[in-house]
This record gives C-alpha cells, structure tokens and sequence, in this order.
C-alpha cells in the first residue's frame, strides 16, 4: 500500500495562502511597514518550509536523502515565489494602490530620523526609490523567497531523518 505524499504543490498553495492572509491583516491594519513586523512572515515562511521538509521525509518513511529532501522543499519553494510573485503585483496595483507612498513616506521618516544624511541624499534616495519601486518590490519578493526558501530547505534536510536502504529504493520526487 502506497502513502500518500503532500504534494509540493499543495503544501506551497497552503503557505502562500498563510502569508497573504497574513499580508492582507498587517495591510488592512496599518502594520506593514513597522519595524518589528517586517520580519515575521519570512519567519512564518521559513519554519513552513522546513514543516514540509521534515513532513516529506515522514511521509516516506525516512527512506528519503538530504537531495530529496532539499528538493522537495525548494520546489515548494518555487512554487510560492510564484504564487508570491502574483499577490504581489494584485496587491500593489488593486488591494493596496497606497503601497508605494507609505512605503516611500516610511523610507524617507527612517532617513530622516537616522540625523546623519543631507536632504539632498534623502531626496536622491527617495526618488531612485519611486521610480524603480515596482521593479524592487517584485524582484525582491522573488530572490528574497528563494534565498530564504533555499536556507529553510537546506535547514529541513538537514533536521529530518534519513534512513535511505539503498540508492534503488529512493522516492523519485
């Protein structure tokens, strides 16, 4: 009798839907781009992904290398920075169009606050900013995923047992 295993798929569907209800909350709220929000889904984001690691590995029975593992944990990976990708530009353009000027207002109290930056920097700073902030949004959430997911898939193999008999025995995915 074959188990049944959580696809890649499936668990990147169930994580991407944590994290955007967990944006729409902190958006709704006012909460986005407050200091010690910042790094709370990515938190939430990594310790999902070594869930899906160490769940991938149980669900085969263990019988499963630190490759397979990783692999599986970055195709969840990858599958989120897409499905990120595409929450990201609906979340700029319709949810919350205010995005680029309270995160431009945040950026320029930050610079301002730190006392040690003229306001010709400060200006320079914030108008690079604006005009390349869609493109800075979306290619940061991509490489951010993927790095974060790729140290969270690293983590989850390493952390969920392995006890593969022998090379022919090993799961495909």
């Amino acid at each position: 009798m074959n188990k049944k295993v959580t696809s890649a798929l499936t668990s990147a569907i169930m994580i991407s839907l944590i994290l955007i209800v967990l944006d729409l909350i902190a958006g709704f709220s006012n909460i986005k781009f407050t200091t010690w929000y910042r790094w709370i889904p990515t938190i939430i984001f990594c310790i999902g992904i070594i869930i899906v690691c160490i769940s991938y590995a149980n669900q085969n029975d263990n019988l499963v290398t630190f490759g397979n593992v990783f692999g599986h944990g970055f195709k969840t990976t990858a599958i989120i920075a897409a499905l990120m990708l595409v929450y990201t530009l609906l979340s700029i353009y319709l949810i919350f169009p205010d995005t680029k000027e309270k995160y431009i207002d945040e950026m320029r109290r930050q610079m301002e606050a730190k006392g040690n930056l003229s306001e010709d920097t400060v200006n320079n700073a914030v108008e690079m900013t604006s005009k390349f902030f869609l493109v800075g949004a979306t290619v940061g959430a991509v490489i951010g995923t993927l790095i974060g997911g790729a140290i969270a898939s690293l983590l989850g193999a390493a952390f969920a047992k392995k006890k593969p008999a022998s090379p022919f025995d090993q799961p495909t995915t």
